[in-house]
């Protein structure tokens, strides 16, 4: 499995002969929405930073026959494209790829803003390891996931949230997503304190355009 970060939430998964492209987003870099060869667009929620409404057409005009999933309230706003919806539990195959939906609800940011949808995705094909992309929650930590794509930083969340929800995920391998709301000076204290206490000895600090294999 080869997995590419396009900056903040984005990811793009390769595994089994098929290409996912999770989360392009407002942070992620022109060069995301440049990408061919998709066989899959998946976004777990519509928030901007997964869903960048203004670029994200060229990308579904560069990629005709890729199958677009996303939770139903994404798929009902969402301006191009012909969107099949995600949800916790549902399994969508993709070539030898299956993508599994995990939760139905954006984990809470305040008490009176309402709560949207959000549906994270396992991505698994035999020989392969299955990864975690959990979009924005922390609620659901499914067995059998190798790889996590962690949400390292958000509004909803703090620290001691995101070290309990890597021990119950209790993965082989993480790497950080959601990071761009953290400062440069400020990024060691969090990834340093998140390396000490989550238990994962493969935790790989990925850059926002790193490339790593697992």
């Amino acid at each position: 499995m080869q997995i590419t970060r396009f900056g903040h939430a984005a990811v793009l998964v390769e595994a089994a002969g098929s290409r996912v492209l999770i989360d392009p987003g407002v942070f992620s870099p022109d060069e995301t929405f440049a990408l061919e060869g998709l066989d899959a667009i998946v976004v777990t929620h519509q928030h901007p930073d997964h869903l960048d409404q203004d670029r994200y057409g060229g990308l579904l005009e560069r990629n005709p026959d890729a199958l677009l999933l996303c939770d139903p309230e994404t798929a009902s706003i969402a301006q191009v494209g012909d969107w099949s919806t995600n949800g916790d539990g549902v399994e969508t195959v993709v070539s030898d790829l299956t993508l599994r939906g995990v939760g139905a609800q954006h984990a809470v940011i305040l008490p009176t803003i309402p709560r949207i949808g959000n549906v994270g995705v396992m991505v698994s094909a035999a020989g392969e390891p299955t990864l975690f992309h959990p979009g924005d929650s922390y609620e659901h930590a499914p067995e059998g996931v190798d790889v996590l794509a962690l949400p390292l930083s958000a509004p909803w969340t703090k620290l001691s949230e995101t070290v309990d929800f890597v021990q119950r995920v209790a993965p082989t391998t993480l790497f950080p997503v959601h990071d761009r709301t953290i400062s440069e000076a400020a990024y060691g204290i969090y990834w340093g304190q998140l390396t000490a206490h989550s238990g994962v000895q493969d935790a790989r600090l990925l850059g926002q355009t790193d490339a790593t294999t697992a």
